[in-house]
């Protein structure tokens, strides 16, 4: 047999090899597709219950709910936030230092409040003038909806349509 050949029939067997062994890993990839669609979906839910205790505190605090009702609703949802956070650990172990689910759901909640006052604590006045005037150099350059002759969209500032040249003003 010629060299050529040789190196022929050593490609062929292993593209027969990769063939065979292919199903073995399409298998796992299925396996770990699967627990990432778990994990999501828990995710989800986890983003659901918190957003229900930040609805459930403000309406509390709105005098929508009557204060003998709010404890036991507010500790069924933690319930529920730590199974859910529980699930999560079985499948994405966390480190221990964040082991407490119930401490985890409440910090959860609050980081994502709107009237956390550890979030406005941190900035200085000066911080909050820049990002005022970012917000308004922001706005100036906004959309102003759309050209009346051809329909691309405009700017505040735009006079005229940059695509089709209509005076705007």
């Amino acid at each position: 047999m010629e060299l050529g050949s040789l190196f022929l029939v050593l490609a062929v067997l292993v593209i027969v090899g990769v063939y065979l062994y292919a199903p073995f890993t399409a298998h796992a990839r299925r396996v770990r597709v699967n627990e990432t669609h778990e994990v999501s979906a828990l995710k989800a839910e986890r983003d659901r219950v918190i957003n229900s205790l930040q609805e459930l505190d403000f309406d509390f605090n709105l005098g929508k709910i009557p204060a003998e009702d709010y404890p036991e609703q507010r500790a069924a949802l933690l319930q529920k936030g730590a199974d859910i956070l529980r699930k999560l650990d079985e499948l994405a172990p966390i480190p221990a230092s964040a082991s407490n689910a119930e401490a985890r759901i409440e910090k959860a909640a609050a980081a994502k409040r709107a009237d956390a006052p550890d979030q406005a604590a941190e900035v200085s006045d000066d911080d909050l003038e820049s990002m005022i005037a970012a917000r308004r150099k922001q706005h100036k350059s906004k959309s102003a909806g759309f050209c009346p002759r051809c329909g691309k969209p405009v700017l505040v500032t735009d006079k005229f349509c940059p695509s089709c040249g209509k005076g705007l003003k």
